[in-house]
């Protein structure tokens, strides 16, 4: 992510000043300060709240009034086209982890725990603090999408480069460069066993999940015999490894390539076409009808709670139309139609964490403590063991209830390491305090549960209405 010159300087002042007081306090000033006011706007406010928890990780205090203002519209575009800035204090903490500016190779020495913490660290980092809400949320939809185990093999040292330069490069632009850029990732491939395969001994792997995963889906109309022709086309696609080259790089190697005459779908790839032979096959699936359909099949479940055939087919058809444009997509899905006419979605753990911290103003370093706690929910960052990435079906979650109180309590109390939640502010400054926390006026049962804030706030980050979106 490129910084402004203004922000450059700036955080070189701002890195200065770490080294010279301590990063403890300046990590908690990671979130801007409170509104004067962040009560709730006055009239109906729950169309608002449904946008912007499904646009977003949930509102701030005081966020639901900035965009009632502004208007439901020009908040969702404003989601839709992000910058490539971000707030300060942020890039200061994301630029102290490792696991983001380093090589593979180069962080082989390290302890993989650690890595695994500094990959947990930034994303937790960026979808609590990122004004681009959207664009994060796509993140955590496409790295489901496009699961990666971090701990296969080498997959935690090369997966930060992964979430920079296929995830978060592409999460917001065309399908088709999204399904390239990770069909080159030295993480996909080794995660996916292509850096074996090769002529007459083709590894199936990663072309099978590619069709079944990334693109047709399950149902998607293809073969064993397709199957069986992809893996010899991506036959060669591998991790650079041989002496005095950049190692851990992809590579294509023609000596490991079959080059012979395939078949995928009905479309004949010619011999002797070499790294194109892959490139043909993203080309065939990336523009196909079944991938439109099913990959609008899962964004539709994921932001409206739903895959009405309705709904799914007008999607596909943007996608179609505009050639895998997921901007455009998303623009359909977040009409106010769909949006008013979505059903309930539950948060997984990591929605609901970062939820809590976002409603609470929380400051956090995003560290161990935070981390444990989502670890004991069952959804530690990028430790899925599966290709098809954490489950979305609510019964997957339905035993980390115990989890997610320990959690609401330790959060408004004050008992989490490295993170800090000021409720005395957002009550003198907000006429309801547990509708300001909760971002709707309908929440009469949790007022008369206690009156000190830190249990008020648990009971409300507690309640079942805050378990969904």
């Amino acid at each position: 992510m490129k910084l402004s010159r203004r922000q450059v300087l700036g955080l070189g002042a701002a890195t200065a000043g770490v080294v010279v007081t301590g990063c403890a306090p300046f990590a908690r000033r990671l979130a801007a300060d409170l509104p004067e006011d962040v009560s709730l706007p006055k009239g109906d406010v729950e169309s608002t709240l449904r946008l912007v928890n499904r646009v977003s990780y949930g509102p701030t205090p005081g966020e639901l009034a900035r965009v009632k203002a502004m208007g439901r519209g020009a908040y969702l575009e404003e989601q839709l086209n992000p910058t490539d800035e971000e707030p300060l204090a942020l890039m200061v903490q994301l630029q102290r982890l490792d696991a983001y500016r380093m090589d593979a190779a180069e962080m082989e020495e390290l302890p993989i725990d650690l890595v695994l913490m500094q990959l947990q660290q930034g994303v937790l980092l960026r979808a609590t603090y990122s004004p681009h809400q959207l664009r994060e949320r796509m993140v955590e939809f496409w790295s489901d999408h496009l699961n990666i185990y971090a701990r296969k093999g080498s997959s935690a040292f090369r997966k930060g480069t992964d979430d920079l330069n296929v995830i978060r490069k592409h999460a917001l632009g065309s399908f088709h460069d999204l399904i390239s850029a990770s069909a080159h990732s030295p993480a996909m491939l080794a995660y996916l066993d292509n850096q074996v395969n090769v002529k007459g001994v083709a590894n199936e792997n990663y072309a099978r999940e590619l069709m079944e995963l990334h693109t047709l889906g399950v149902h998607g109309g293809y073969s064993q015999k397709d199957v069986q022709e992809v893996a010899r086309c991506f036959t060669g696609w591998g991790i650079e490894n041989r002496f005095l080259r950049p190692k851990g790089k992809f590579v294509f190697d023609p000596e490991k390539h079959d080059d012979g005459e395939k078949v995928v779908l009905g479309h004949r790839i010619p011999a002797g076409g070499g790294e194109s032979d892959g490139e043909q096959v993203l080309t065939i699936l990336a523009n196909h009808p079944n991938t439109a359909k099913f990959v609008c099949s899962k964004l539709c479940k994921r932001f409206l709670g739903h895959t009405d055939e309705a709904v799914v087919d007008g999607a596909a058809k943007v996608f179609l139309e505009k050639q895998g444009d997921t901007r455009a997509v998303l623009k359909f899905i977040f009409s106010d139609e769909n949006i008013d006419q979505s059903r309930p979605v539950q948060k997984r753990p990591f929605d609901y964490v970062v939820s809590a911290l976002r409603a609470t103003g929380a400051q956090s370093d995003c560290g161990r403590p935070i981390q444990e706690h989502l670890e004991k929910m069952g959804m530690a960052v990028y430790q899925w063991p599966m290709p098809d990435g954490y489950p979305v079906k609510p019964e997957a979650w339905t035993g980390t209830l115990l989890a997610r109180w320990n959690f609401a309590a330790a959060l408004a109390k004050n008992e989490i390491g490295g993170t800090s939640v000021d409720l005395e502010k957002i009550g003198e400054r907000s006429q309801d305090f547990a509708a300001a926390l909760m971002g709707t006026p309908k929440v009469d049962s949790i007022k008369h549960v206690a009156s000190e804030l830190p249990t008020m706030a648990a009971a409300c980050l507690a309640s079942p209405e805050f378990q969904w979106r």
